[in-house]
């Protein structure tokens, strides 16, 4: 038996390639789906099997091409109801991967089709489980994302995963490994642990939905401090349902390279400007009104909460980076790149812009000065710990509906933990007409090691 965990981190999510004597599974690929084909084929097996553990929200997943490429059968739980074949599955029922198996566990609550893996091996001994958004390590699944008006609600799905966790889950052994969807940085828990594995044992002595509680506590500790989920989320959970373009059509339609006149051309039709360089370099020369989200960073689900799903979108990248920029685009189905500008920002000749990129000291100096407003763009649990006093508040999901709540005419200074964020922030604020705004480099991670008054507090919810 042969277990991988395939972790994309800017991502924060997990796919799961599982082998026996010849035949294998994938549980929740990402879009493309080429890595999983030459892990089998290096290891001269046939993917039997696409598991889908729900209908994602927070990426594309690969299962549609995936089985169009290899013959599997794409395996959904119960309730699942996609426009195109799939294989419900039962709860308890058994799958056969050689000589080892998974059970499907129907396990309500994050979504009402969501569905855990157990895997046993060869003489039938519980191995390990996958548990998808159901249960994180540290964390479980929100239970908002699968509200349907009238029908059923964020309290009525976080009931489900009361009994789905205490019925099926935690009634595992305690030595098996619990391999999740997601890990730090995902949105679609409140806090979820930077580790990728655990055991039910661990959870149950650590996570604090496991703990000895009444259904109603759990449904308040659960639904508690939810923070509204990126409009992406709604789109993915769609395409997922409804089916795609193939990744190979998209990348062959999307890597078009485009002359400064032709970009020029998509600029004036509407299209918006997206540069992916590193914040230092994005600060000293950008396409006008571009917005900075770099690719060394957490790249597509930035790029998911800043750009508006419908919008037709243009490059600017590093050289040898164009073809990257548009597959994690379409990770998190952003499928409309109308090109790239071909040979970078050094062969534009339309209007450019700089951001105002000082150091950690000049930061220190405004803040103690007071000569700039000070923005804090970070998520609600990370300035609960720390902030700089007097700073206001704006957590980089909102920005783009909450900008109004900023003055125009004042001089705005931007941190986050550090710089990646803020430059974001500051790129879109420039883009709607903010024509004073600086970024802090090193952000709240080295501010605080210099002598400015910080607020603390010992709260650490909602991060």
């Amino acid at each position: 038996m042969f277990v991988e965990q395939i972790y994309t981190k800017c991502l924060s999510e997990a796919a799961y390639y599982i082998e026996s004597n010849g035949e294998a599974a994938i549980i929740d690929p990402l879009r493309e789906v080429e890595p999983y084909i030459q892990i089998a084929k290096q290891r001269n097996a046939k993917i039997k099997y696409v598991f889908e553990t729900h209908f994602h929200a927070d990426f594309v997943s690969g299962h549609i091409d995936l089985a169009k490429k290899t013959g599997a059968t794409i395996v959904f739980g119960p309730n699942a109801e996609p426009n195109y074949d799939i294989y419900n599955g039962n709860d308890g029922e058994v799958f056969t991967i050689g000589d080892v198996s998974l059970t499907l566990l129907h396990t309500p609550g994050h979504t009402m089709e969501s569905s855990c893996y157990l895997l046993k091996d060869a003489e039938g001994n519980q191995h390990s489980v996958f548990t998808g958004d159901t249960l994180f390590i540290g964390d479980v699944g929100r239970p908002d994302l699968a509200v349907k008006s009238g029908e059923i609600t964020q309290h009525d799905l976080a009931g489900l995963m009361y009994d789905s966790l205490r019925k099926k889950l935690m009634k595992l052994q305690d030595n098996v490994t619990v391999y999740p969807a997601h890990g730090a940085g995902s949105s679609c828990g409140k806090n979820l642990s930077s580790e990728t594995t655990s055991t039910i044992g661990e959870q149950k002595a650590t996570n604090y939905a496991l703990q000895p509680m009444s259904k109603e506590d759990f449904i308040k500790d659960v639904t508690d401090g939810l923070l509204a989920p990126p409009p992406y989320f709604f789109k993915d959970v769609m395409m997922n349902k409804n089916g795609y373009k193939s990744i190979d059509d998209v990348v062959e339609s999307n890597h078009q390279p485009l002359s400064s006149s032709d970009f020029t051309k998509e600029i004036v039709a509407g299209a918006f400007i997206l540069d992916t360089r590193k914040t230092e370099d994005f600060a000293i020369k950008h396409v006008k009104s571009a917005v900075n989200i770099g690719l060394n960073g957490q790249f597509a689900p930035w790029a998911g909460v800043i750009i508006p799903t419908d919008a037709r979108i243009v490059l600017v990248t590093d050289q040898g980076k164009e073809k990257e920029a548009i597959i994690r685009l379409a990770r998190v189905g952003y499928d409309n790149v109308a090109g790239f500008l071909n040979g970078g920002i050094n062969t534009w000749q339309g209007d450019v812009s700089i951001i105002n990129d000082i150091s950690t000291e000049e930061g220190v100096e405004i803040i103690n000065n007071r000569t700039k407003v000070i923005l804090d763009v970070r998520k609600p649990g990370e300035v609960e710990i720390a902030h700089v006093s007097g700073s206001q508040h704006i957590r980089l999901q909102e920005l783009t509906s909450r900008f109004v709540e900023l003055d125009k005419d004042l001089p705005i200074a931007i941190y986050c933990a550090g710089g990646y964020r803020s430059m974001i922030a500051a790129s879109f604020l420039q883009k709607e007409g903010f024509s004073n705004i600086t970024n802090i480099q090193g952000g709240f991670s080295k501010l605080k090691l210099f002598d400015i008054k910080i607020v603390e507090s010992q709260s650490c919810s909602n991060l």
